[in-house]
This record gives structure tokens, sequence and C-alpha cells, in this order.
């Protein structure tokens, strides 16, 4: 196994057991991250985004993945996320596909597509049946999950500061 596809294996076990400290130490310091829902986010509000989803999802979150492959430079691997979302717990089924750079035994970039129309039907329900589609919807979405988790770091750095 290619050093880097294990980099890639210790990412997702360490995601399917809840694990976002493991997770984020395959991360450079400058990671950067995008996806439909976040947006591009780096470095610091990157490795809180999966505390954050991790905390979020609780017990319910179920990760799989297959298909890990890696080179020297890049990578990539599908996964599922299966979890409960937003006030009304919808069910949502997100069928991922990631791919990675790599420097210096570290992932220094992440990308996550997934059809954002179908996440936002299954977590939105008929408002994102109606709208998902839509640019403005996207970034209604980027622009919550943004607040969202400027308010988690902002919880955490407060919590860190009373430790």
């Amino acid at each position: 196994m290619h050093p880097n596809e294990e980099i890639l294996e210790t990412f997702y076990s360490s995601f399917k057991n809840h694990d976002p400290q493991a997770m984020t130490a395959c991360y450079s310091k400058n990671i950067i991250f995008e996806d439909p829902v976040f947006g591009s986010i780096r470095g610091e509000r990157a490795i809180a985004m999966w505390f954050m989803l991790n905390e979020r999802g609780g017990d319910g979150l179920k990760i799989e993945y297959s298909e890990i492959q890696a080179n020297d430079y890049n990578g990539s691997a599908k996964w599922t996320a299966t979890y409960l979302y937003g006030p009304q717990k919808r069910r949502v089924v997100n069928h991922v596909v990631g791919t990675f750079s790599f420097q210096n035994g570290k992932i220094v970039q992440h990308t996550d597509h997934f059809d954002l129309y179908k996440w936002s039907r299954q977590a939105l329900g008929f408002k994102g049946l109606l709208l998902g589609w839509t640019k403005f919807m996207k970034l209604k979405i980027q622009q919550q999950t943004s607040k969202a988790l400027s308010n988690y770091l902002h919880k955490m750095k407060s919590f860190q500061e009373e430790a």
C-alpha cells in the first residue's frame, strides 16, 4: 500500500470511528477543503468542520468508504455518510467522492464531490426539492454552514479559554 493510501485509510477509518483528532492529524496546517455545502474553507476552519460534523452526527453518523487510491501527489476515495439532519431529523444518505493532494506526508487539499440537489432534497425536504438545484439555494446553504462553523469555532475557543 502506498504511504498516501495509508493516510487516506487512517483518515476514513478515524471518521468511521468518530475520531476527528486522528482525522485532522492527516491534514497539513494550511489544508484547503472544498465541498458544495461548506464551499472553500482553509486551515483551522476546515479542521473545526470535522469536529463539528462528528459531534453533531454523534452515534447516528455512519461512515462507509471504499476505492482508496493514491500516488505520490494525488489520491481519491469513495465514501458514504448516513445521518440525521437538522431539527426535523431528516435521514440523509450522501454518496461522496473525495479527491486529495499530498505534500510532505500530509493532505494539503481535499475536495468532496457530491450532488447538492440530491443532498438538499434529503436534508431540507420540500424546500430542497423546490430550490435545491438553484445557485440561490447553494449560496444560502453555504452561508448557513459558514455561520454554524463560525459559532462552533467561537464556542470551542471559549471552552479552551475556560479550561
